[in-house]
């Protein structure tokens, strides 16, 4: 049983080297990444399992640790290996834009924002702070869950955008049900963030919503 263990693996890997994981269905991505973390015993039933679980891949992605832990039976060691995959796709999408990115249109702003949102699953809010050339300073998280829930104060918004010495900002969230329509919410906190840094000129240039790899732009359809 062993031997065959291996020689699946050796296949699973083979398979990825050859092809990547565009051909692999959700359950082969997770019995590969689960490779690394449970040595000498067949990860494809788990894999399965952990998916019904959750739902889908994406959630169990997302989901804490020790949740993960908890509900699937796996070790703290695997569960932490699979929840960093959303944060590191993140960091990658940042990291491929370089230091301190221009973003002195509507496209270039969306398609900065949509790898703050990549792997998420719940909506999150976005400051994302500029220079006077609109180089970007920081890109900070400054809420999570949705605005009709728990409003994204202006006074946040504009202790953020002071720390980081902005001279303009993007605003950028994600609409996780796949809708591009903002909200009449969504447009009433733009309005409000606006309107509370203007007195110290700090001015929103855009916002940006996300869903999934697409995006609207504020500015583009005129309503900023």
């Amino acid at each position: 049983m062993e031997n065959l263990h291996k020689g699946h693996r050796k296949r699973v890997k083979e398979r990825y080297l050859k092809e990547g994981l565009d051909g692999f269905a959700d359950h082969q991505v997770l019995e590969l990444l689960l490779f690394y973390a449970i040595p000498m015993k067949d990860t494809n039933e788990l894999a399965h399992r952990m998916i019904k679980e959750f739902g889908s891949l994406a959630v169990l992605f997302e989901a804490h640790p020790r949740e993960i832990a908890r509900r699937c039976g796996v070790t703290e060691n695997t569960a932490i290996l699979i929840s960093l995959i959303p944060s590191l796709s993140r960091r990658y999408f940042q990291a491929r834009w370089g230091d301190r990115p221009i973003l002195n249109s509507s496209q270039k702003a969306g398609q900065y924002a949509v790898g703050l949102f990549a792997g998420r699953t719940y909506e999150a809010f976005y400051l994302i702070c500029l220079d006077t050339q609109n180089r970007v300073i920081h890109a900070a998280l400054v809420h999570e869950g949705t605005i009709n829930e728990a409003p994204v104060y202006p006074r946040i918004i504009v202790e953020t955008a002071l720390r980081h010495q902005a001279h303009n900002v993007i605003l950028a969230h994600n609409h996780p049900g796949g809708s591009l329509n903002p909200s009449q919410a969504d447009i009433d906190v733009t309005e409000k963030i606006k309107r509370a840094l203007e007195p110290i000129d700090i001015k929103v240039i855009d916002h940006i919503v996300v869903a999934g790899e697409r995006f609207v732009s504020f500015a583009e359809r005129g309503i900023i």
